[in-house]
């Protein structure tokens, strides 16, 4: 084919109402991004700052580059207003302000992303939607996603390096996420769950199943093989820092791990995966993405671009403005508060064997102490104090409760907590063990549960509930002769339900 053939495929007559429609999509769009301009500066924060999410930056390149491929038949259908896109971007604004009112991130952005996809699909009408399906679909990919994940993660990798060093015969003892073997005491940390590699390979692998396969079962296939070889080669990849650490010395081990593994192992995984799924590839190089006649026909509700575009513009400043009334209703909280006073516990000078502190910012109060008991038991109580809940000032989150990420306290595993608390064994320097057991109070509910907690704070925020909230801890380490668990079962027995006592410290009684 010579160039003026290819020149003259590739500039077929746009059909009538496309620019009327693109520049309606772009004001838009733009009106959503300066209304929600705090979000979009967190999510683009995230993708430059977080590892994790550092693929995220080309997700926007790869978006122009699936539209671009799609341009030739997209531009033989023709645009329209279309009211039950409207559905969709209420959904996104919905999803906005639940995220909002639960002070959870990872739903505003959701919600934003998802409100600009119906933005798309009310703009532009099903016909070029459904043309636009897969790159509509890609955009989910812009959200700084899978961190929930990385607890599970971090288990199962500790559990594959175990398996791997059995079979190479060195001899390892495994402790929550903690691994020790002759040369030295291992952590599979957060940066070592494998997060990174199983998001980006997610990401990457939804991108190869459009463009290389047209069959379901195989799209499928190769998603889930790819999904599974990278758990499986972070554990490779941990075992392998371990094993080099055993031969030859820990340093090595630590700077092998710097300079061979990260993007350039990842890099090494794709090319597997790519050789493994190349002989299933049953899409042509040059084939087309759509068939623009089967997308052709006449559109039920649409509707007038100038009465559809402002009722697009109210669906998204709904959310915000909800939120707002929600935040002026809520009350206040002492000016102060206190530690209680617990028969057959005397407050004593608190002098851990390693620092330790939870850390809740943003909190409007926070106090702290140590108890000890005539049987020479001590236990330590912390309480935080939240007149309402928000972004960077919440119950729960990350780096908010038991372990401060700023300090050298990391979690281990869980510990026994009674059934309306969460319990957390964590480990210092020393090394130095203590066992923390965290309740949260809110709207007249004492859980441990974080996803709890967070509906709680939910439904305050948005049916106009006591949003006030507070965190008390009770935590012992391990000392010779007085275990932690057995100091904390003494101080829950002498302290009493924990509901009065968070009613207290927010001022509800």
């Amino acid at each position: 084919m010579n160039l003026s053939a290819v020149m003259s495929k590739r500039s077929f007559v746009l059909q009538p109402g496309w620019p009327t429609h693109l520049v309606g999509l772009a004001l838009v769009a733009a009106m959503f991004l300066l209304l929600f301009a705090g979000d979009v500066a967190d999510i683009v924060s995230i993708w430059w700052n977080v590892s994790t999410f550092g693929h995220c930056l080309l997700i926007p390149l790869i978006l122009f580059w699936l539209v671009e491929q799609r341009l030739h038949e997209l531009r033989q259908l023709t645009p329209v207003a279309w009211w039950p896109g409207l559905i969709w971007a209420a959904a996104g604004a919905f999803c906005w302000l639940l995220g909002d009112a639960a002070s959870v991130a990872l739903a505003r952005h959701l919600g934003l992303v998802v409100m600009l996809q119906g933005a798309v699909i009310t703009m532009l009408g099903p016909q070029v939607s459904r043309g636009l399906a897969f790159p509509i679909f890609y955009a989910l990919f812009l959200v700084p996603f899978g961190e929930e994940f990385v607890p599970v993660l971090q288990t199962i990798t500790a559990h594959l390096s175990m398996l791997f060093l059995d079979w190479s015969g060195i001899p390892a003892h495994l402790s929550g996420v903690f691994i020790t073997t002759p040369s030295g005491y291992f952590e599979v940390a957060e940066a070592c769950s494998g997060a990174k590699f199983l998001i980006a390979m997610a990401a990457y692998a939804a991108l190869v199943c459009n463009v290389c396969f047209k069959s379901w079962s195989r799209r499928i296939a190769f998603m889930s093989a790819a999904l599974v070889i990278a758990v499986i080669a972070n554990g490779v990849r941990a075992f392998g820092t371990i094993y080099i650490a055993d031969r030859i010395s820990i340093d090595f081990a630590t700077s092998f791990d710097h300079v061979i593994y990260g993007w350039i192992f990842f890099a090494i995984i794709l090319a597997l995966v790519m050789t493994m799924g190349w002989p299933l590839f049953d899409r042509r190089a040059h084939e087309a993405f759509l068939d623009p006649h089967k997308l052709q026909g006449r559109v039920r509700y649409a509707g007038r671009i100038g009465v559809i575009a402002p009722s697009l513009m109210a669906v998204a400043v709904a959310a915000p403005l909800w939120s707002f009334a929600m935040v002026a209703a809520s009350d206040p909280v002492p000016t102060r508060i206190s530690l209680p006073e617990i028969q057959g516990w005397t407050r004593v000078d608190y002098r851990p064997a390693y620092p330790w502190r939870p850390r809740f910012a943003g909190a409007d109060h926070e106090v702290m102490g140590r108890y000890r008991n005539s049987q020479g038991q001590e236990a330590d109580l912390a309480i935080a104090v939240y007149a309402r809940q928000q972004e960077g000032q919440e119950l729960v989150g990350f780096g908010q409760g038991a372990i401060d990420p700023d300090s050298k306290w990391v979690w281990s595993a869980p510990a026994l907590a009674p059934a309306e608390a969460s319990g957390e064994h964590i480990v210092a320097p020393g090394p130095v063990n203590r066992d923390v057991v965290s309740f949260y109070s809110i709207d007249g509910v004492v859980t441990g549960n974080a996803t709890r907690v967070k509906l709680q704070t939910l439904k305050a925020r948005l049916l106009g509930g006591d949003q006030r909230a507070a965190a008390v801890l009770i935590s012992a380490e391990d000392r010779e002769g007085y275990p932690a668990q057995a100091a904390i079962r003494a101080f829950l027995r002498d302290i009493g339900p924990i509901g009065p006592i968070a009613d207290r410290s927010t001022g509800k009684n």
